[in-house]
Parts: C-alpha cells; sequence; structure tokens
C-alpha cells in the first residue's frame, strides 16, 4: 500500500542513532567516521577519535578513610581506569593528570611521638579529604548507639578547657582529638566563646548527627586544666581506652577540690599587689599596705560573688579598697607613696589571661571568639576604672595630694625588683590554682621576662612596648616548650609569667589624669596602657609560633623537610 511505501521511503530517510545525538556532523562530500562497536563504549557519549590511541591513567594508590568513599568500599579493589573521559569506571577509580601534583600527593605522617595538640591541630587545618582515617578499628567497631556517648564526652571535655581559659584553636584541636579517638572520623567542632558544637556525618549519603553545649560559667583552675590535657593524651594515645573509662576519669577531675583554700587565694592576693607596688619603686610599708588593701578588695569581691552579682560589679569592688587604702595614707601625711599602693592593687585585677585569650583567638583565624573575649576584657577594665576613678575623685576633693611621678622615681634596685617579680608570678600561680610541680617553672619564667624587659628598657634604652612584646615572646617560647616537653597545656606556665609585664601604672597614671581633668595626659597613658596589653599578647603568641616552626612538625616530608602544616584559616586574605 501507498503508506507501506511511504513509511519505507522515511525509514531510509531516518538518520542513525549516533547522529542523532552527535552534535558535530561532517560536511557534505565527506565520508562519515566508522561508528564504534556497541559495545566498546557501553555508557560513553564522547567516544575517542578515530587515530587516536587511548591514553591509559594509572589508578591512584587505595586511600583507606577517603572522604569520597562510598560506605562499604573501604576494601574493594580500584576498578580499572578506562579513557578519558568515560564514566564506567566511575568518579573515584582513576583522575586526570591535571588535578594531581608533579610529585604525587604527599603522604600525611601523624607518629604518637608528637604532642597531640600539634597532631590534632594539623588534621584541622587539613581539608576533611585528606585527613587520616583513624587508626583504632576497634573503637569505632561499635555499634552506632555509641556516638552519641562518643559526642557528649568530646563537648565535656571542651566545656572545661574553654571554661578554664584556653585558646579556641586549642579546644577543638581537644575535641576533635578525642573524637577521632574513638572513630569518628568525618567530624568538626566548633567553638564560639560560650558554644561549642560538634557534626559528625557518618558518610557523604547519611544524615549528620550534631550536638551542643553551652559554656554558663567560667572557673580559673589550672590543675583540672592539667587534668584534662592528660585525659585527652591518654584517650588519644592508648588503644583501649573505652569511653567508660573516661567518663569516671572526667567525674573524678569535677569532683576534685581545688588545691589551695580560700584563705589561700586571699593571701596571694595580697602578695601580688605587694610585690607589684615594690617592682614600681614602692618600699615594705609601701608593700604592706597594698598587701591590705588588695586583700580587702578580695574579700569585697567574694561577698558579692556570693550575692550573685555580675562580675562586673565585683571588679568594680575589688578595685575600691586598694584605691581608698592609697587615698587614706595621702590624707594621713604618711610618708608612703600612695600611688605604689594603688598600683600594686591594679596589678592583681587587670585581666592578662582573658586579654592573651583573645588576641590569640583574633591571630589565629577565630575572630567571633576573639571580639567576645576583648568585649569581656573591656567591660572588666570599665569596671576597674569605675572603682578607681570615684575613689580618687572623693580623695581629690577631700585634699589628697597625689604625685604622679613618685611611683617612677624610685631608685633602681635590680635585685629587690627580680625579687618582686618572681614573687609576683608565684602569687598568680596559687591565684589560678595551678598544680604544684608547675609553680617552679612559671615563677623562674615570670623572672626571665622581667629580666629581658629590664635589660632592654632600663639599660639598653629600647621603648617599653619593644621591650614588652620581646619579653612576652620569650614567655610564650618557654612556656610552649614546657608544654611540649610535659605534654600538657602551655597556660601555666604563661599566663603567671607575664604578671610583672602587666601596664599597672600606665592604667594608673591614666585614671589619674582623668580624676585631675587633665584630659592631655590621661588619654595618651591610657593608650601606652592598651600598646603595652597588646605587645603582651601579641608577644606571648609570637612566642608560640616560634615554637611550632622551628620545631619539627608532624607531617612533615622527610625527603624534602617542607612542613605541611596549615597556615591558620586563611593566607593573604583568601
Amino acid at each position: 500500500m501507498g503508506s507501506t511505501g511511504d513509511g519505507e521511503e522515511l525509514g531510509e530517510r531516518r538518520p542513525h542513532p549516533d547522529e542523532v545525538h552527535s552534535a558535530f556532523t561532517p560536511p557534505l562530500g565527506l565520508p562519515l567516521p566508522s561508528h564504534p562497536a556497541e559495545d566498546e563504549h557501553p555508557t560513553s557519549e564522547f567516544a575517542l577519535p578515530v587515530g587516536l590511541p587511548p591514553e591509559v591513567v594509572e589508578p591512584l594508590p587505595e586511600a583507606e578513610g577517603s572522604a569520597f568513599v562510598a560506605p562499604g568500599s573501604a576494601g574493594q579493589e580500584a576498578a580499572p581506569a578506562g579513557p578519558i573521559g568515560s564514566t564506567a569506571s566511575g568518579h573515584g577509580a582513576a583522575r586526570g593528570p591535571a588535578f594531581t601534583p608533579p610529585h604525587g600527593i604527599p603522604a600525611i605522617r601523624l607518629t604518637k611521638e608528637t604532642p597531640w595538640q600539634d597532631r590534632m591541630r594539623t588534621m584541622l587545618r587539613m581539608p576533611v579529604g585528606e585527613r587520616p582515617a583513624p587508626e583504632r578499628v576497634e573503637k569505632h567497631a561499635e555499634s552506632t548507639q555509641a556516638v552519641p556517648r562518643v559526642l557528649d564526652i568530646t563537648l565535656r571535655i571542651g566545656e572545661i578547657l574553654l571554661a578554664g581559659g584556653e585558646g579556641a584553636e586549642d579546644v577543638e584541636a581537644a575535641m576533635f582529638g578525642v573524637a577521632h579517638a574513638y572513630g569518628l572520623e568525618r567530624c568538626e567542632p566548633t567553638v564560639t566563646f560560650t558554644l561549642l558544637s560538634i557534626t559528625y556525618q557518618p558518610s557523604l549519603v547519611d544524615d549528620p548527627i550534631t550536638a551542643s553545649r553551652t559554656v554558663r560559667r567560667r572557673a580559673v583552675d589550672y590543675t583540672r586544666l592539667s587534668a584534662v590535657f592528660r585525659l585527652v593524651d591518654d584517650i588519644t594515645s592508648q588503644d583501649d581506652f573505652t569511653t567508660e573509662e573516661a567518663y569516671r576519669r572526667l567525674a573524678e577531675i569535677r569532683r576534685n577540690r581545688h588545691p589551695y583554700p580560700g584563705w589561700a587565694l586571699t593571701l596571694a592576693s595580697g602578695a601580688l599587689a605587694g610585690a607589684a607596688s615594690l617592682l614600681v619603686g614602692g618600699g615594705w610599708l609601701v608593700f604592706v599596705a597594698a598587701a591590705v588593701g588588695a586583700m580587702l578588695g578580695d574579700r569585697l569581691a567574694w561577698l558579692a560573688s556570693g550575692r550573685g552579682l555580675p562580675e562586673f560589679y565585683q571588679f568594680v569592688a575589688a578595685a575600691m579598697p586598694p584605691a581608698a587604702t592609697g587615698v587614706a595614707l595621702s590624707l594621713a601625711h604618711a610618708n608612703v607613696q600612695g600611688s605604689a599602693v594603688i598600683t600594686g592593687g591594679l596589678f592583681a585585677l587587670i585581666p592578662g589571661r582573658a586579654l592573651v585569650a583573645g588576641v590569640q583567638d583574633g591571630l589565629t583565624g577565630y575572630y567571633i571568639t576573639a571580639a567576645a573575649r576583648l568585649l569581656e576584657v573591656m567591660y572588666l577594665i570599665v569596671g576597674i576604672v569605675i572603682g578607681v576613678l570615684s575613689v580618687l575623685y572623693v580623695g581629690l576633693r577631700l585634699g589628697a595630694n597625689f604625685n604622679p611621678e613618685a611611683a617612677l622615681r624610685g631608685d633602681e634596685r635590680p635585685v629587690v625588683q627580680l625579687f618582686s617579680a618572681m614573687l609576683l608570678a608565684l602569687a598568680f600561680c596559687v591565684l589560678l590554682q595551678q598544680e604544684r610541680s608547675t609553680v617552679l617553672f612559671a615563677t623562674l619564667n615570670g623572672g626571665v621576662a622581667w629580666l629581658v624587659y629590664g635589660s632592654m628598657h632600663d639599660v639598653a634604652g629600647i621603648p617599653a612596648v619593644a621591650s614588652t612584646t620581646a619579653a612576652a615572646g620569650l614567655v610564650g617560647l618557654f612556656g610552649q616548650l614546657l608544654s611540649r616537653y610535659r605534654y600538657a597545656s602551655a597556660l601555666p606556665y604563661v599566663t603567671a609569667a607575664i604578671g610583672p609585664l602587666l601596664p599597672g601604672s600606665a592604667t594608673y597614671f591614666g585614671l589619674l589624669a582623668l580624676a585631675q581633668k587633665n584630659m592631655d595626659s590621661g588619654i595618651p597613658s591610657l593608650t601606652r596602657a592598651a600598646s603595652l596589653a597588646l605587645a603582651i599578647a601579641i608577644g606571648v603568641n609570637l612566642g608560640n609560633e616560634m615554637a611550632r616552626l622551628f620545631l619539627r612538625t608532624p607531617g612533615a616530608d622527610k625527603e624534602t623537610g617542607g612542613p605541611l602544616r596549615r597556615a591558620a584559616k586563611r593566607t593573604r586574605g583568601f
């Protein structure tokens, strides 16, 4: 029939299926290329041109623990590589040469001989796909019901570290180390001042599990901090350390009492203020007066704390008795430097620990946490300013006579000042509730800091900011070396040692000038105090980084010597 003939003609003119899918048809007069066999490229739409040999790509070695391995495929053989552009071998079988470095992908070696802080910090700065898989198979072979327990113990450990004043990067490293030790490979911890969270994703096709915890109270206890560091070291280094054992150890750490009683803390605050008054040129009578004023301020702050007042008002209350003691001595016309008494009381109140932690978080890229810490420091300093200014204003109205230069014109007594610096660091160790084994090292570190500062500033005539930065840098360097040697936190060796460098004199002179309505000298003095405080924080962080820069980095290439440690968060703004 005619319809049949028309159908046959349409069928003859119907193009070949390969022509239908081809976007490139040869011009008229050129023969069509011969089509490959149907089974040569069963799934590829992009065949190689005729006459070009297929390029064979060697498959990469099987990467155990890769972020892009499908669940259940860790032990399977790699599929043979096909021609470039072929999808038959899958995405994980081979990569093109354009995505592979010329010398191959270096292996990451994280040996257990290095401190866990360096190992975990190195892994945190790696992309997820390059992180090594957990080594302890027996730990992550448990059932999935153990995942919430691992996340919970991880958050509890991070809470104690963050509440104790540890930097955000070290808290994240500890949390990642605990989770990684218990087999949670694809996990990401996050620290933002008062909030801790951790997310674990079993594989690319599974839903992530997220847990969080809020830090509502902050308690300075470096003994507890050191115990938590030892716990993290045991978890990351021992193969048979179970979650039940970790919970038991953590409960013991929380139950342990502070190593020093309340009366010892009060005496330490008095010794700190007295040592600071000697440091700025006062005599032994000034030492006693400053110690009495600081102890009264400490007891008043404890009373305010017991009544539930915020920390801001506690600092206001603690700043008033030392200032009142100096004003009373000035009104009595006693042969005592009231300025040195007030300056000594300020040394015990300046929040140097929070300032160093805030600047360190900012330098390592944790800007939200750094901004919150620095805002906290600003509030506490404002509380100190209000307490001291209110007392100074009343004293000036009553006729007290303060000589701003009196505390700076003391005789040069290097031996007494060195002893005062070490005593100040020792008192700081007690206030920070440090372990007795760390007190001697921190005290010596504080003496070295003041010796370097005095040699550079008083003898060589180097500006105070540069001298403070150099002295704080040595404190950070020695603290980091001691922490690596003892596998502990660097805070017990650093925080107390920077006590002699705190800008107590500049802060007092600025406040006194403001009370006397002398803005021309008050604002520069407070600016100088802020510059010295930032110099301390930057110097401590620089010393820490110098220790990590020159010591062997975990994961470094033994052949080239090039370190594989990533920069903190970003590099040159990218």
